[in-house]
This record gives structure tokens, sequence and C-alpha cells, in this order.
């Protein structure tokens, strides 16, 4: 005889009221965090499947140590090479030489150069004429005022007033200045 199951006994089924059919009760939905969670886990394993599976058919490879110098190759470093001269006067020319003098070699105070090879304008000046002492006088002289015209007689010399700053930005500038006043008077 088949034993009969009494109606408090617990159910994974309960009774739709009305239509008489059983129907599974369905788990309450999965709040954002737990779906992210089942899919961090999901993704974790897929990864690892993938990592093992590259493993094993990569494994038969051989493959040698690689050194960085025969993968990556950076030319070498080309030559200093000066700039296009716009300026044809010779006093204008020095001074445009000697400003690219102190913008690659940099700029000094206290003395003509230093030990890296700085310069100041009256050094920048003196490398650049090449020995011609007059030219450089000339330049200096166009130097001088273009720095009085621009800071007042109170000047006294070029050195004094490339040693006054902290940089080498105005007294690059004034050699710029220096350069093209040179030129409008075709010096």
């Amino acid at each position: 005889m088949p034993a009969s199951t009494s109606p408090s006994s617990p159910s994974p089924t309960a009774r739709r009221a009305g239509d008489g059919t059983d129907r599974a009760t369905a788990p309450p939905p999965l709040g954002l965090e737990a779906r992210l969670a089942l899919v961090d886990a999901a993704m974790t394993v897929r990864l690892e499947e993938a990592a093992l599976a590259h493993e094993v058919n990569t494994a038969h490879l051989r493959t040698g140590s690689v050194e960085i110098a025969d993968v990556v190759t950076v030319p070498l470093a080309p030559a200093a090479q000066r700039p296009p001269q716009r300026y044809t006067t010779p006093v204008a020319a020095l001074l445009e030489r000697a400003c690219h003098r102190m913008e690659t070699a940099g700029w000094c105070a206290g003395s003509l150069a230093d030990a890296s090879g700085a310069v100041c304008q009256l050094g920048a000046i003196r490398a650049e004429a090449g020995g011609d002492r007059e030219l450089a006088a000339d330049a200096a002289r166009v130097v001088l005022e273009a720095v009085r015209r621009r800071f007042g007689d109170d000047v006294d010399s070029v050195p004094g007033f490339n040693d006054a700053w902290g940089s080498g930005r105005v007294p690059l500038r004034m050699l710029h200045e220096a350069a093209s006043l040179a030129d409008a008077r075709g010096l």
C-alpha cells in the first residue's frame, strides 16, 4: 500500500491557487554584487584554463634569451649642426653664432667659460670670433649698446651685465637683440 503524504509535510512545490497545478518556487533574484562575483569567478576559471592551454600548446617551442640591444636600435646621435645664418654682416653673424654657442654649451657667470664648457656673453663672442679681437670688440660694443638701450646707461660692461643675472635667459635674449641691432646697422 502506498504511503500517504500528509498535507503538513514540507514540499518543494507549492500549489498555485485557482488552477490546481504545482509550481517550483524560484530563488530570490541576485543582487548586482552577487552577479559580479559569479562573473568574476567564471572568468577566473576561463583565464586559468586558457593559460594552461597556452602552456601546453607552446611547451615544445624552444626560445632563447633575447638581448634588448638586438631588438631595439636607435640612430647614432647626429653631429651638432649650426642653424642657417640669417645675418650676412660680420658683427651680426658673429653675435648670432655666439647666441647659438650659449644655447648649446650653456650659460655661466663669473668667468668666460666654466669647466663644463658653458660660456658667458663675452666668452661666447670671443670663442666665435676665432681670434679676431677687433671683431670681438665691435660685437661687445654692440651688445653693450643694446643692453644700455634696454636697461639704462648705468650698465658698466658686458661681463658685469652678464654676471648680474641668476640664469642665462636675459643675457641670451640680449645677444639676440644685439645681433638684430648690428644687422640693422650693417655691421
